[in-house]
């Protein structure tokens, strides 16, 4: 199984950002999106069920941030607008089974992208 993160950047207070993720080697019932800014411990973002019909977004994001995700093409995107000094950070794409009851720890998926920065000045 691999996840491959793309999308991340630079990019103005106010401004957007789209992340991308390619899964392969597996399919996979929920997908997710955390973020780890430095010397802070990584944190939810948003996530996603396999059908799409289902996500939870972070308080923090909420309004601003969408996940979607392309089962045909394997993917899932996160949409980032009106971004924030404070939504920087390396952002990772995670891949698990099970439900979206438990889909906000770290703990509750099973595989993980290699990150991709989002940096965002003021």
């Amino acid at each position: 199984v691999q996840l491959q993160a793309s999308g991340g950047g630079l990019v103005q207070a106010g401004g957007s950002l789209r992340l991308s993720c390619v899964a392969s080697g597996g399919t996979f019932s929920k997908m997710g999106w955390f973020r780890q800014a430095p010397g802070k411990e990584r944190e939810f973002v948003a996530a996603i069920n396999w059908s799409g019909g289902r996500t939870s977004y972070a308080d923090s994001v909420k309004g601003r941030f969408t996940i979607g995700r392309d089962n045909a093409r394997s993917t899932v995107y996160l949409q980032m607008n009106n971004q924030k000094p404070e939504d920087t950070a390396v952002y990772y794409c995670a891949a698990g089974y099970g439900g979206m009851v438990f889909a906000a720890t770290a703990t509750d998926y099973n595989y993980w992208g290699q990150g991709t920065q989002v940096t965002v000045s003021s």
